[in-house]
């Protein structure tokens, strides 16, 4: 059928009325339709006699139908014969990832969670032998019911005519570049993509998310290299299928749904875009934001726990208060108490000299096989500072191994010269499962630093106590394992306190 003999009010199967034209391109033609048995929305792509892959695309939706993931765009029906040939699909209201970024990048994990759920999604495709191979920012949909959308598996690249011999890492690719457009608001291409600008690039090469956009987390910068920027990737191993992808995204939290309050009149959404065809004009939708996902703040926690901070340590200063009037009033009477408490004298050469704090210098975050050799140093100084409502942590990171991504990450003393350390009392955060080493070494670098305690499965105020006093001028608190913490795995320090013998 020739596209000047589909117009407004056809109706195709005897139930799908087409409404409004929303799209032309190549001979393929999207519309808005009614499906006047269930009287919902739905979109119907028609495609003109001289189309040349009218059986491709058809087939490709078919096989799509049987896709059971809610966020991948479902086809309700496929025909293909001397009269009519279409593809009637789900129609999705909300925003796309384009959409999403006008106003800049978005907040790291938001953007993590929108692309770790259309990798899930992917991979669930993917199980089915079937691809999307053209992942571009109009093809993700945060819609109106708070859940996210993949537009134009199989479908689109059958459109286009698109064939690869290794889909799996095509599509891993692309959601790299889903994930470097949220995190910097650009997109690692050649030109500009949906209105994004291009990347910006050094030496020749895309730079890394964190070049572009302050306070992208490392580990974040680390998948988008293994997934999309072989330039950077400095000998680690590529991101090479969606499974992958979602493996390595599967700490961040995912945007979850969320009341939506709509004014007394609310405004008619239209659709999303296409199964991945360019939309020439769109209505303005009724959307809900994405969700935030809760972050604590760095240096200070939430304002509860700075609360019941407060209340105990008013209670401690109370009980001490208390305990000394006791002590002052039984000293001042004139009855001996029943008991005596023997104390040695400070010149007795039996006494033992009590252990002595030592302040540290300084301090930074260690990650001296991470890309940058740094690790959050700008809070380190928090967990020095003698306030216990305030603390340094590492990255967030996807998994209890720190990724996989190396052996260890720490928090660094310099002591300023070296000293004899009789233990370290370091509070950790309440979550259990972190395994930590204390080393220690006059040099700062990880091979010359000695461990000499460890502590397995470790949670709150954390004594690392060697079998007899070391000496160094650096000591350092080592992650090997962090546990989970608010969707991710950190590893977490409030305070550290360094003990010397009192003879040192």
């Amino acid at each position: 059928m020739s596209t000047s003999a589909v117009a407004p009010g056809t109706r195709l199967a005897e139930r799908f009325r087409l409404e409004d034209r929303v799209s032309e391109s190549d001979g393929a033609t999207l519309w808005k339709a009614i499906d006047e048995i269930l009287a919902r929305p739905v979109a119907v792509h028609t495609f003109s006699p001289d189309f040349p892959r009218v059986h491709e695309v058809v087939t490709a939706a078919r096989a799509a139908s049987r896709l059971t993931d809610p966020r991948l765009t479902q086809v309700f029906d496929a025909a293909e014969d001397d009269k009519h040939a279409y593809v009637v699909s789900e129609w999705v209201t909300g925003e796309t990832l384009t959409d999403l970024l006008a106003n800049g990048p978005l907040e790291p994990e938001r953007a993590a969670g929108l692309v770790a759920e259309a990798a899930e999604a992917l991979a669930h495709a993917h199980e089915a032998r079937l691809y999307h191979l053209c992942l571009r920012p109009a093809h993700l949909v945060w819609t109106t019911g708070n859940t996210v959308k993949v537009l134009g598996v199989a479908v689109d690249a059958a459109m286009y005519g698109l064939t690869t011999d290794q889909p799996a890492l095509d599509d891993a690719e692309g959601l790299g570049r889903l994930l470097y457009a949220g995190l910097t608001g650009h997109w690692p291409g050649d030109e500009e993509e949906g209105g994004l600008p291009a990347a910006p690039m050094t030496d020749g090469h895309f730079c890394t998310p964190r070049q572009v956009t302050a306070g992208v987390p490392g580990y974040l910068d680390t998948v988008t290299v293994r997934a999309c920027l072989p330039e950077s990737r400095k000998g680690q191993g590529a991101l090479s299928s969606p499974a992958d992808i979602t493996e390595a995204l599967a700490g961040v939290a995912r945007p979850m749904p969320i009341p939506i309050s709509y004014p007394s009149t609310p405004a008619v959404a239209s659709a999303s875009h296409t199964e991945g065809l360019d939309v020439t004009h769109r209505n303005q939708t009724t959307v809900a934001p994405l969700p935030p996902v809760q972050r604590r703040q760095q240096g200070g926690g939430s304002a509860l726990n700075r609360v019941l901070m407060t209340i105990v340590v008013l209670l401690v200063i109370a009980a001490v208060g208390v305990g000394a009037w006791t002590v002052g009033r039984s000293l001042g009477s004139g009855t001996e108490p029943e008991a005596q408490p023997t104390t040695p004298s400070a010149t007795s050469p039996s006494s033992s000299t009590p252990a002595q704090t030592v302040k540290p210098a300084k301090a930074r975050g260690f990650d001296p096989l991470g890309n940058d050799g740094d690790e959050k140093s700008d809070k380190a100084g928090l967990a020095i500072d003698g306030k216990p409502s305030t603390y340094w942590e590492t990255e967030g990171y996807t998994s209890p191994e720190l990724g996989n991504l190396k052996k260890g990450v720490g928090l660094l003393l310099d002591m300023g010269k070296s000293v004899q350390v009789s233990d370290v009392v370091a509070t950790l955060g309440s979550s259990p499962g972190a395994n930590v080493e204390l080393k220690m070494g006059d040099a700062p670098e990880l091979g010359s630093l000695k461990t000499v305690a460890t502590a397995k499965d470790a949670s709150g105020k954390t004594t690392l106590k060697p079998d007899q006093a070391a000496t160094g001028q650096y000591v350092l608190i080592w992650f090997t394992r962090v546990p989970a913490d608010a969707g991710k795995f950190h590893g977490t320090i409030y305070e550290v306190v360094v003990h010397s013998p009192g003879s040192a």
